[in-house]
């Protein structure tokens, strides 16, 4: 029997192609954008490399804007690395 075949997503930082699994969700909902460990929220979903310097990257390019198509705040920004960075923790 052949291998299931993973899905892949692309990092909006780096923008290195790698599997989904491999990969953290950031979800736009209606009313904020926070990091989806689960990869099921409902909203609009950007995908970052499980790597705090992708994370950096990703709050010094503010890629967030790119992959929303708004403005996204500072003060967000400094609220997903705080999250990624309690999440890895666990």
């Amino acid at each position: 029997m052949s291998e299931k075949k993973q899905p892949t997503r692309t990092c909006i930082a780096c923008r290195k192609q790698n599997d989904k699994r491999n990969l953290v969700r950031i979800v736009k909902s209606e009313t904020d954008i926070r990091l989806d460990f689960s990869g099921r929220m409902n909203g609009r979903g950007a995908y970052i490399c499980n790597d705090i310097a992708c994370v950096e990257k990703c709050i010094k390019s503010k890629a967030l804007n790119r992959a929303f198509s708004c403005n996204v705040e500072a003060g967000v920004y400094d609220k997903l690395k705080e999250d990624f960075l309690a999440g890895n923790n666990q």
